[in-house]
Parts: structure tokens; C-alpha cells; sequence
């Protein structure tokens, strides 16, 4: 009986010594939050709950499952069917219980990773200081192109990514998280092959959103560059395995059987971004001498970039376009190369700032 007087006892101090402060903790440390329980719903399935990344405690990733994609060509460290959502949520998202934010969702390029290291540091570093917007990436795989197939392979089964992220990601993040659940409260961006997602997403289903964003994107499927580029990634090992064949993604790629490729090419229908928020980002590659291929990769999306804007100009869309050539006067360390992190990092500071002015927010 001592002994348990003794121990509750001690109990009671140390609730004390650390309710007032005394347990030696440096101050100013806050005590550790757990990220957000997230429950499954609109046909995705939760595999593993969120975890946060480091110990900022901004940023976390979860897994989830779903019907729509139930397998897919994996990348070093993926595995297949499993599919990786990288979150950062605004600064004090925890103590604003009430207080509902917009959600940017950012689509990765190929073949990449919706939670890399740079893309952390692009959402974290482009809202730090109390900008009220939570950033989501999902997975896109390394050659998902953000659409529905045409042919996928049967050992696949469907690789409707577009389903999987308008139809069940966006209204699962709404469910889980305090969004401002509107087109008002919700953007789209995404570089290289994302930022086509982005545009192909907004023009699709333009009720869902209030901004668009392209990061070099390649957005002209009938550039005939474009178009081999999009089918050479059909065929890198190191954009997944298993290869799939070149038709699998839009179809056949040539006249008269490219009714997809032309159908789904967001430069030349972009009707559906009247009344929303749109932004171009591109360089023109710099120095040839140095890095050729991502030189000739971003000169191949600024041609890309340069006719979306024009059909936006003869449709009278207002629109924001930056072109930073080389790179040297847009941000320190940038030199207008295709998916050079100091230009992505301006660009998104830049993005960001649009939608701050654009968006519904606290």
C-alpha cells in the first residue's frame, strides 16, 4: 500500500513540475502533435495513417489503395497498388480549430516522386510565415500522365488517374481535412508532366477549381516532340516497371488514329479556364553547352507554353505568363533549365502569391 501512495504521488509532482514548466525542456519547446486520423471513404482505402516527415511537423505522408488504379508501373521504392500522398499543412493548422483552409494540389513530373525532398521544401518554403494553404501531392507515377488510359495492359488493370484524383483524392481530402471545399478554396498546379495534368484537370472539370498553375509544363500535344517525349516514357525502364505499350496512355499516336492525343491536349481547349486563375511558368533552357537534355526539354515545353498562350490570348482569357529566359533575373541559382529546383522554387513562391489573391481564404 506505501509503495502505491509513493508512486501516485510521485505521479501528481511530475504533472505538476511539467504542467508549470519545470521538467527541463529548452523553452519555447512545444510538446509533439500527432498528424491527422484520416478515415477511409469515396473508394479509397487507408493502408498506412499519416506520418509526419521530420520534426517541423508540417508536413506528412499517408497511403492509401484504390480500385481506379490497382496497380501501376513502380519506381525504385514504390510498391504497386500502393499510393504515396505527401501533405503540408499551413503553420497553426493544429491550434485553429475552426478555421478552414484552401487546398493547392501539386501534380509531379516524370519520372519523379510526389514526395521528394524539393517538393517539401517548395510547399513549406512557399507558405512559411503563416500563409494560410495546405498543399497536397498524390502519387502520378512515373508515367501516369494524369488522364484515363486508352489501352491499358491487362497486367496493370485500369489507370484511370484521372478518377483516382478528382473523383475520390480531392473529396477524401475535403472529408478529412478543414478545406474551403469549393472551387473557391482549391487549385491546381503541376510541372512538366504535371503541370499538363494541372491544365488537363482544370479544363476537364473546371467547376472543381479556382486557379491553374503550370510549371514548365508540357501542355501542346500536338507538338510532335511533345508527343514523342510522351511516348518514349511509355518505353524508359526508369520511369517504371513494367514497360507498357507505346498506345497504352492516348492511344496511337499518329493521323488518322490520334483523335485522343488531340482531344486531350490542353493548348488547343482551353474554353473551359474563362472565370479561373491561370499561370504559365516556363524558361528557355540557357545554355545549351550546359545540361543539354533538360536545355532542349524546357525549350521544348516554353514552344508548348507559347502556343497555350496564344490561344489564350485569342479567346480572351486573362491570363499571367512568365517567361524568365535564362533564368538569371528570376531567381538566384535558376538558369532556365527544365526542372531546375531554385526556378521551381520562384516559381511557386510566385504561384502561391496568385492564389492568396485569387482564393478564398481565412
Amino acid at each position: 500500500m506505501t509503495r502505491r501512495i509513493t508512486l501516485a504521488a510521485f505521479g501528481m509532482v511530475f504533472a505538476l513540475v511539467s504542467v508549470l514548466g519545470l521538467t527541463g525542456a529548452a523553452p519555447g519547446a512545444q510538446a509533439s502533435v500527432a498528424p491527422p486520423v484520416f478515415t477511409d471513404g469515396h473508394g479509397l482505402t487507408v493502408v498506412k495513417q499519416p506520418w509526419w516527415v521530420d520534426a517541423n511537423e508540417r508536413t506528412f505522408k499517408f497511403v492509401v489503395r484504390t480500385d481506379e488504379v490497382p496497380r501501376y508501373s513502380a519506381m525504385t521504392g514504390q510498391v504497386s497498388g500502393e499510393h504515396v500522398i505527401m501533405v503540408t499543412l499551413p503553420e497553426g493548422y493544429e491550434s485553429a480549430a475552426e478555421t478552414r483552409y484552401p487546398v493547392q494540389y501539386h501534380l509531379h513530373g516524370h519520372p519523379d516522386y510526389p514526395d521528394t525532398a524539393l517538393n517539401q521544401q517548395m510547399f513549406e518554403g512557399s507558405t512559411a510565415g503563416g500563409v494560410p494553404l495546405i498543399t497536397v501531392a498524390p502519387n502520378g507515377s512515373g508515367r501516369g500522365w494524369y488522364t484515363n488510359w486508352v489501352n491499358p495492359p491487362a497486367e496493370l488493370g485500369p489507370q484511370n488517374w484521372q478518377n483516382f484524383h478528382l473523383d475520390q483524392v480531392i473529396p477524401f481530402v475535403d472529408a478529412n481535412l478543414r478545406t474551403v471545399a469549393t472551387r473557391e478554396g482549391r487549385a491546381i498546379s503541376g510541372h512538366s508532366m504535371g503541370g499538363f495534368g494541372a491544365f488537363h484537370y482544370a479544363e476537364s472539370r473546371p467547376e472543381l477549381f479556382g486557379y491553374v498553375g503550370s510549371f514548365s509544363g508540357g501542355l501542346d500535344l500536338l507538338n510532335q516532340v511533345q508527343r514523342a517525349a510522351v511516348v518514349g516514357t511509355t518505353q524508359l525502364p526508369g520511369s517504371g516497371t513494367p514497360t507498357v505499350p507505346p498506345d497504352a496512355i492516348f492511344g496511337v499516336p499518329v493521323w488518322p488514329f490520334d483523335t485522343v492525343w488531340n482531344a486531350k491536349s490542353p493548348a488547343q481547349h482551353v474554353g473551359p479556364l474563362r472565370d479561373m486563375g491561370v499561370a504559365m511558368y516556363t524558361g528557355n533552357g540557357g545554355n545549351l553547352a550546359d545540361n543539354l537534355p533538360q536545355a532542349v526539354a524546357e525549350r521544348v515545353a516554353r514552344d508548348t507554353n507559347l502556343v497555350t498562350r496564344d490561344n489564350l490570348v485569342a479567346a480572351g482569357i486573362p491570363h499571367t505568363f512568365v517567361d524568365y529566359g535564362d533564368g538569371s533575373t528570376w531567381a538566384d541559382g535558376c538558369n532556365g533549365k527544365h526542372a531546375q529546383p531554385a526556378c521551381l522554387m520562384a516559381d511557386m513562391r510566385h504561384f502561391v502569391g496568385l492564389l492568396m489573391a485569387g482564393l478564398s481564404h481565412p
